[in-house]
């Protein structure tokens, strides 16, 4: 069962993840944004993206300048990939790219790798602490709208996604529904429901 949660809530429960929204005082655990606790699963609907090492970005290429290319994450932080010589992309200043994050080095700039250009598709921008109820336990919601609308949908979680092919408007429309509704439960059958009457009706 999902419980929502305010700042200064008491967690009467252990909390495996996402450290970054509460803080522990002695023996006790207090929130510090507005969070759905999951099973032990700290879930935030408020607050800002915290860069984590893995974790993959969606964003705009800024500038190009020798081996640096700067990348825009619509984030406070810098974010820059390195060149090598054996690099084979061509990167443009307005090129949406997908990239891993490496680390953020001395706290102000993301270091970016593995980068791979994203085409002909659209950038759609939501609150980044969306991004976990918008890809789903075991990438069930992404996944599910993908398949419903024959889009491919690649999500950053800096709050940046993009999609290309198939209904796009729809699958917009689900992924804002997500982002609208993320504190409900039941989310993921609501929004299959909501796909299946929207198809249904472009049908007819």
């Amino acid at each position: 069962m999902n419980t929502i949660l305010i700042p200064g809530d008491l967690i009467e429960t252990d909390v495996a993840r996402n450290r970054n929204y509460y803080f522990t005082d002695g023996s006790n655990s207090y929130c510090t944004s507005m969070c759905i606790l999951n099973n032990g699963r700290l879930v935030p609907l408020e607050g800002l993206w915290y860069p984590n090492e893995g974790e993959t970005v969606v964003g705009v290429v800024k500038e190009v300048k020798n081996s640096i290319v700067e990348v825009d994450l619509s984030h406070f932080l810098r974010a820059i990939i390195i060149k090598s010589p054996r690099d084979r992309i061509a990167f443009r200043i307005g090129d949406i790219i997908e990239a891993s994050v490496k680390q953020v080095e001395d706290k102000k700039t993301i270091i970016l790798i593995f980068p791979r250009l994203l085409k002909n598709g659209q950038l759609l921008q939501v609150k980044a602490v969306k991004i976990p109820r918008i890809i789903g336990k075991n990438n069930t919601m992404v996944a599910q709208i993908s398949s419903f609308t024959k889009s491919n949908i690649v999500i950053g979680y800096n709050g940046l996604i993009y999609i290309r092919g198939g209904d796009m408007a729809l699958a917009v429309s689900a992924i804002l529904k997500v982002a609208a509704e993320a504190h409900k439960p039941g989310l993921t059958e609501g929004v299959k429901k909501f796909l299946e009457r929207e198809l249904e009706v472009t049908e007819k």
